[in-house]
């Protein structure tokens, strides 16, 4: 029964308020996750058609010389890298909508850079490849977002794999072995998957830090690449592991 002295008659109970400060901030969770995987899909969306226009329209050969790639095709390749040294190392002092021009940018030219699969697979293994790595995806990502357990210490383990499988992949240019290519290849898969766990209860955490601040914009942008990355990376070494060649 309410207090008729009560001075606040329309205040809910403490437990209430509470419980509603709860809802309110999983709904913002929900929001922000969601805003995360659309940009994060329509990035991956963006590479492959960008990827395939420039592939049938024949656009590719301008990549490509005689001798491996051309001076436009080093810098399609080149260019992503520095987007992301400067989306990582500037994003505090990058508008929202810079940051999104640049992550535009990237899924762009990686789509460009991606036209030069066609050259080597069959559309059937890439098609397979991409499917394949969005299922995985999807289970990875799902269980990231609501495992209990956390993986701090795993993903710090694997950034360390992570710098390790680069030095193999870099050895591996000038050695040209098989066996080590294969290894590599399923290692990448194992890394990128953990990776895309790790990233997704990362991305979970980080909104109770940025819900409501000027942050917010950015670091959606932010979290949308790393798993953007993790997907397209996991990807690639799909691809390699189990594609057929076009020939």
């Amino acid at each position: 029964m309410a207090n008729w002295s009560d001075p606040r008659p329309g205040l809910a109970p403490v437990g209430a308020a509470t419980d509603a400060r709860g809802v309110a901030y999983d709904a913002g969770l929900r929001a922000y996750m969601l805003s995360v995987y659309n940009y994060m899909a329509s990035a991956v969306l963006l590479t492959g058609i960008v990827a395939m226009g420039v592939f049938y329209s024949g656009a590719y050969t301008a990549l490509l010389s005689q001798t491996g790639l051309s001076p436009l095709g080093w810098i399609v390749t080149l260019a992503p890298l520095g987007i992301v040294f400067a989306m990582s190392f500037g994003q505090n002092r990058m508008s929202t909508g810079a940051l999104q021009a640049l992550f535009w940018a990237y899924a762009v030219l990686l789509g460009a850079s991606f036209s030069t699969l066609f050259l080597a697979y069959a559309n059937s293994s890439i098609a397979g490849a991409f499917f394949a790595t969005a299922a995985g995806f999807a289970g990875l990502s799902l269980w990231g977002y609501t495992t209990q357990r956390n993986l701090s210490a795993f993903g710090s383990f694997l950034i360390v794999g992570l710098v390790g499988l680069i030095v193999a992949m870099l050895v591996n240019v000038f050695l040209n072995s098989g066996p080590l290519s294969l290894i590599i290849s399923v290692i990448g898969v194992l890394i990128f998957a953990g990776l895309t766990a790790y990233d997704t209860q990362r991305t979970k955490s980080i909104y109770s830090y940025v819900a409501g601040t000027d942050s917010e914009g950015r670091a959606r942008i932010m979290s949308a690449l790393s798993l953007y990355l993790d997907f397209i990376n996991m990807f690639l070494f799909v691809l390699r592991l189990f594609g057929s060649s076009r020939n």
